[in-house]
């Protein structure tokens, strides 16, 4: 009973801080440097779209320096898909410009195999932590149990050491991210601590960042049962046509209720999809629900998927005229790679002499 009280205690205070850092955003943007990113296992879907993708656009846009990382490394930890990195690395640029962000000297888009500096912080920030820790970390549990893995490598206890090396290299003081990720976050502002009261007591080298809660309800698949994933095939992928997505949608799960009700906890796969339709809409779920009435499951996935095609549209023609630029995305990521590098280079610099082995 202690330790799930402890929990909540954390979650209810990541959610106020987020709430104060809201508000002080939108009158300081320059104060602070989100990092953000994905992993290169493929091209996002909506859940993506909504979960994260908006958000960052808003945060660009409001002149937040913004550093968006294409975690490739992190596929090696529990995935077989190394022959597709490159590819997935490419879709991902293509899918984050076609969303609306605008790369430049404040917003930059980089892979982190390509900044060796903020990978060589690794070493030390390992020491400041014990097998245990790495060990009872409840993120890399979930997803050991969920990616079904059975022999775990050595970088999945470590990743979020290396997330760590993402944060702190750019010294980002902003970490966008959803309730499960608060221990990574809360690792890396122990390690944080850790270094600065260890090496530079006097003058702190790294902030200790704060999670940006997400104010997006988790986005369930359209099985209604699982959260949206590719390898789930439950998804909708922002590449998808209009017809593709029609055909997706009326395969979803609903319920033999003609009625149509938003009740996340009775009628979670209705609720799902109730919601997508409020995110496109910006109308509540209850109110959309009162409006199809007994129009039953064909109804609600009639509006879903005019409401989405509708939404997505503008991302879908923009993508379009991206795929055919290759040379531009390549661009995009190595102009990226070189202002992280810049920026990784000075913090290693400063990292060195706190340790005391310039030479």
């Amino acid at each position: 009973m202690l330790m799930s009280e402890e929990k909540l205690s954390t979650y209810e205070v990541a959610v106020e801080t987020s709430k104060k850092l809201e508000a002080d955003i939108a009158t300081n943007p320059k104060k602070y440097r989100v990092l953000t990113g994905d992993r290169p296992t493929g091209r996002l879907h909506i859940g993506h779209y909504f979960g994260s993708l908006q958000n960052r656009v808003r945060l660009a846009n409001m002149g937040v320096p913004t550093c968006i990382l294409i975690a490739d490394y992190q596929v090696l930890t529990d995935h077989d898909a190394f022959n597709e990195i490159s590819q997935n690395t490419k879709q991902l640029v293509i899918d984050y410009l076609a969303a609306g962000i605008v790369p430049s000297k404040d917003v930059i888009i980089y892979p982190h195999s390509y900044v060796p500096e903020a990978n060589q912080l690794m070493i030390p920030f390992l020491t400041l932590v014990s097998n245990a820790e790495l060990g009872r970390n409840p993120t890399v549990k979930e997803e050991i149990q969920s990616a079904g893995i059975k022999s775990v490598n050595a970088g999945m206890y470590t990743y979020p050491v290396h997330q760590a090396c993402d944060i702190l290299f750019c010294k980002a003081n902003i970490v966008p991210v959803g309730k499960d990720q608060l221990p990574h976050i809360e690792m890396t502002r122990n390690i944080a601590r850790r270094f600065n009261e260890k090496f530079s007591p006097k003058k702190p080298i790294f902030p200790e960042p704060q999670a940006l809660l997400s104010k997006t309800p988790s986005i369930l698949g359209l099985d209604g049962s699982q959260k949206m994933s590719k390898s789930r095939g439950n998804a909708i992928m922002l590449s998808a046509t209009e017809d593709e997505t029609a055909a997706l949608i009326k395969k979803a799960k609903t319920d033999a209720d003609r009625n149509i009700t938003y009740d996340p906890v009775g009628r979670p796969e209705v609720a799902n999809l109730l919601m997508l339709i409020s995110l496109c809409t910006e109308e509540s779920p209850e109110s959309i629900a009162e409006k199809i009435g007994d129009g039953g499951g064909g109804a609600l996935k009639k509006m879903l998927t005019e409401c989405l095609n509708e939404k997505l549209r503008p991302l879908r023609t923009e993508r379009a005229k991206l795929e055919s630029c290759p040379d531009y995305i390549r661009q995009v990521l190595l102009d990226g790679s070189i202002a992280a590098q810049a920026i990784a280079s000075e913090t290693l610099k400063e990292v060195r002499s706190a340790m005391n082995m310039e030479i």
